[in-house]
This record gives structure tokens, C-alpha cells and sequence, in this order.
């Protein structure tokens, strides 16, 4: 069959979809990458093939500038569930997010995906979740749509929510901004907003059932496979550490995107420091630029994939992003999250912390010697050294990507 992936139009978003568009080329499907210009070699880069479509979005300009952004309520897509918010505030969510957020990723991009789907003639789309353009593309060529998670399912908790709520609405007050807006951009291709459209026929979802929020839709667990882009084992990372080894990475969204990290990255490492283990700070090279002499048990480092340091670690200090979060977790390392608001990072930080795995904490609360003596509990405490490696466990029962290719075979054939 043919696959077509659309990704949201970021790096870290396009890494997400590697492993299982390669399981889907091993198994010998066809399978093609949308993608916006800008990350053409990032896809090219994982041996896959890139369809450049429509024009790069310029949304990190006005990030930088709207650093805040990331914790305007808004933002928080993490308590959203039913009996957490009323009507008149989803709609007004959606009213904000559809032309400043959704809109902005998806409109460059639909009108060249579309018509790449409709002469590519795709059996399955599989699309970001926020990617609505994949939807709308899914439905004017006739192919079956799945949604692949990078993040909790926030988003879907939300449309549940709404769509519950909606129901005790008079008719004139039923107003739905998300609709709208499908209407309006899917309406030139003969596609009208619907449940199915928003949410996919199935959702491949890779976090443990444990740490789901309820969605009641069609799920497949897949179990996550980290892809960093170019990895090297170097020969340190082979080296058994003769003491506890700390990971602290920031990861590069916030630097690229919004102008900067939100807590200062050498004034961790030097309270860090201060603990009997070896610090590894694996950074971005803006980051690593910050840094000046350091304590002799941090190494920096930049290049160095997460998927080959963290299984060397003890425990990992971050910033709450996905990629990182999801490593650390099929690795059984305790976390510490270091984290804003936006999207699922709250929701999914305590649900970390309830699982007994690692501590979330808002990077406003992160001054570097609370950091640091959170740090050592997650040392100490064995407690969540065993929390973590049973969410690793929960994880490595999930089917791979390539196990999953055949539960994809036969629902698309049967839609």
C-alpha cells in the first residue's frame, strides 16, 4: 500500500513518524514523507523520502518575541478533561488556537498537500495531530487516516470534552471555531468538518496505557522507538560509569523556537555539581555557547543523541520535552521535568510523578539548588529507579512499529 506521513512542520515532530514510516518501507509499502521545505533534509536525512509542500510557516519570529506564550493558559492544553472547564471556555480556547496556532502550521502547507494526495492516490495517511491538513487531505482522495501521537492525547481529550459539553447547549450557542475553520479551508475540495476528521480513524498512541488520559477513541499502542537524527556511540558512552551519571539537556525547540531556555543552563550544572556523580550536559551548540569553565565532574557535550546516553544514566534533568521524556522512559531513567505549560508537558509531567517514575516542576519554580536537591532524592530514593523500570517494562510489552504494520495492513483494507 501507499503511506503517506503528514507531520507538523517541526524537526522534533518529523523525528516522531521515523521508525514507523521505515517499518512501513521494510515491510515493503511505499512511503512518502510531507513535509514543509525547511525540513526536507531533515527527512532526506533518515533515508526516507521527502515531498516538499506549500511554504515554511514563520510562527518561531513571533515566538521569540511572546516567550510567555508558553504558559498562557491558552497554551495548557493539560486540564482540559470533562468537569475541568465549561463550554464558553473551550470556545474561546478554539477561538484562539484555530488562527494563532492551527491555522499558522497548517494553512501554507494544505493546498499543495492535498493535491499531492490526490495524484499520489495514498491507501493510509498518518498525520500529526494537530496537522489537520492531513485530515482534510484524507478526505478529499479517499484515504483512510490515523493520527500518530508525540504528545499525551490532550488534544482529543479536549474535542471529547467539547463535544459532551456541546450537547447541553442551546443550538444558536453550539459555536465551534475548530469547525469553522475545516469548513472554510476543506470546503474548495469538498470536505466538511467532522468528529472523524479531527480525531482520525484510529490513533497510534506509543505512551504506556498507565500515563493516557481517557480519549474514548480507537487507539493502537505501538511501543516508542527514540530517533535523534545522526547518532555516534563514542567511546565513553561504552565505558561503564565508575559513579552515577546525570543527564541534564534542555533540548533544542526552546533555543531554535522561542529564543532561549527558560532556566539558565550554568547555573544548574554548577549546583549540580555539587552531587557525588558525573554530570553530562548534552546541549545544542547556542546552549553550550552560555558555558565557561566547568566543575571537573561535568562533561558538555553537542551532537550526542539521547538515545545513546540515557541508558548510562542514573536520572535525567529536562525540559519536558517529548522526545527526551520518552526516552528517558523506555530507558528506565528517573526524571526530572523542568517544564512550561504548553500542551501536554503539565499533564504528562504529573502523570510521571503520580507513576512514581520522576518529579515534574515549573521552570519557574526550578531555582538551581531545589533542582539539585530534587536530583539527589531521584538518586537515593530507590523507589523511583523501580517505578521507572516498570513503566519500561510496560512500554517494552507494547508491539513495535514493525508488529504494528500488519494491525495497519488490515484496517486499512477494511475501511
Amino acid at each position: 500500500m501507499r503511506v503517506l506521513f503528514a507531520g507538523l512542520p517541526e524537526k522534533s515532530h518529523v523525528f516522531t513518524m521515523v521508525p514507523l514510516a521505515w517499518a512501513l518501507t521494510a515491510a515493503g509499502h511505499e512511503v512518502l514523507m510531507a513535509n514543509a521545505p525547511s525540513l526536507t533534509d531533515a527527512v532526506t536525512g533518515a533515508g526516507l523520502v521527502a515531498a516538499p509542500v506549500g511554504t515554511d510557516h514563520d510562527l518561531h519570529r513571533e515566538m521569540a518575541v511572546a516567550r510567555d506564550s508558553q504558559d498562557a493558559d491558552v497554551a495548557n492544553w493539560s486540564r482540559l478533561g470533562y468537569g475541568d472547564v465549561d463550554h464558553a471556555s473551550l470556545v474561546e480556547r478554539y477561538s484562539i488556537s484555530v488562527p494563532y496556532g492551527f491555522a499558522r502550521y497548517n494553512d501554507p502547507i494544505l493546498d499543495d498537500l492535498v493535491a499531492l494526495a490526490r495524484d499520489w492516490r495514498p491507501d493510509l495517511i498518518i498525520r500529526d495531530p494537530i496537522a489537520y491538513a492531513g485530515g482534510i487531505a484524507a478526505r478529499a482522495c479517499g484515504a483512510a487516516h490515523a493520527r500518530l501521537l508525540w504528545c499525551a492525547d490532550v488534544y482529543g481529550q479536549a474535542r471529547r470534552t467539547f463535544v459532551e459539553l456541546a450537547r447541553d447547549m442551546p443550538e444558536d450557542r453550539r459555536a465551534d471555531p475548530l469547525a469553522d475553520w475545516i469548513d472554510e479551508r476543506g470546503g474548495a475540495y469538498g470536505v466538511r468538518c467532522d468528529e472523524e476528521l479531527l480525531n482520525g480513524q484510529f490513533t497510534l498512541d506509543t505512551l504506556p496505557e498507565s500515563l493516557r488520559p481517557a480519549v474514548g477513541l480507537t487507539q493502537l499502542s505501538m511501543r516508542y522507538v527514540p530517533y535523534n537524527g545522526a547518532a555516534v556511540q563514542w567511546d565513553w558512552l561504552r565505558e561503564q560509569p565508575k559513579r552515577p551519571r546525570i543527564c541534564v539537556t534542555l533540548g533544542r525547540t526552546n533555543t531554535e523556537a522561542y529564543g532561549g531556555d527558560y532556566v539558565d543552563v550554568a547555573d544548574l550544572l554548577r549546583a549540580l555539581s555539587r552531587l557525588d556523580a558525573d554530570i553530562v550536559a548534552a546541549l545544542v551548540p547556542e546552549q553550550a555557547e552560555q558555558l565557561d569553565d566547568l566543575p571537573a565532574n561535568v562533561r558538555a557535550v553537542s551532537g550526542v543523541a539521547l538515545s545513546t546516553l540515557l541508558p548510562t544514566c542514573s536520572a535525567v534533568v529536562h525540559h519536558g520535552g517529548w522526545g527526551t521524556f520518552s526516552t528517558a522512559l523506555v530507558n528506565a531513567v528517573p526524571q526530572l521535568a523542568l517544564s512550561t505549560l504548553v500542551a501536554d508537558q503539565e499533564l504528562r509531567g504529573r502523570n510521571l510523578q503520580d507513576s512514581g517514575a520522576g518529579l515534574f516542576l515549573h521552570h519557574s519554580d526550578a531555582d538551581p539548588d531545589r533542582v539539585t536537591d530534587l536530583t539527589r532524592r531521584l538518586l537515593e530514593d530507590p523507589s523511583f529507579t523501580d517505578a521507572a523500570r516498570r513503566l519500561r517494562d510496560e512500554s517494552a510489552a507494547m508491539p513495535t512499529p514493525h508488529a504494528v504494520v500488519p494491525e495497519l495492513e488490515r484496517l486499512t483494507a477494511a475501511r
